[in-house]
């Protein structure tokens, strides 16, 4: 199979994912928005961090908002049963990576290549990953471990 075909039908498995977890996920309240710029509901410590918990397939917080050229550490708590990870990127690339995680489907994860801005965190477990909003625009922060994507498991950052 030709890569142009495989891409085509992990596609076609991630759009029937998403049908099926929209069909039989149960509904979830969304998390309070945060904003790390002045004046938000959620104030980074001293240091520049934000606390954020994981816990099945959801972020506590949705969105957040930052200014161009803030660096924000995020500190993630995984209190739910099942690894998770965190991956920035625009929408485009966290539609290339579900695919990527996609194929890697049952191989072992020893966590993303050193390159990524990508953290995983086991159950019980905390880390943090550290990221530098240069360019205004809409990233996200998105777990893609199989089906949390799917089912929402993203944080929106607005950055201006």
């Amino acid at each position: 199979m030709n890569r142009r075909t495989r891409t085509a039908v992990l596609a076609a498995g991630v759009l029937a994912s998403i049908t099926l977890v929209a069909a039989c996920g149960e509904e979830r309240a969304a998390g309070p928005a945060v904003s790390v710029s002045a004046g938000g509901d959620l104030k980074p410590d001293p240091t520049g961090a934000v606390a954020l918990r994981m816990e099945d397939i959801r972020f506590d917080t949705t969105s957040m908002t930052v200014q161009t050229g803030e660096t924000v550490e995020f500190n993630f708590t995984n209190v739910g049963k099942v690894p998770h990870d965190a991956f920035i990127g625009d929408a485009a690339a966290q539609a290339e990576h579900e695919i990527e995680m996609i194929e890697m489907a049952g191989q072992p994860m020893s966590g993303h290549s050193t390159d990524e801005p990508a953290v995983v965190v086991d159950p019980g477990k905390s880390g943090s990953l550290t990221y530098t909003f240069d360019t205004p625009g809409t990233y996200e922060v998105g777990c893609h471990q199989p089906g949390h994507y799917a089912a929402g498991m993203k944080i929106v950052v607005t950055v201006g």
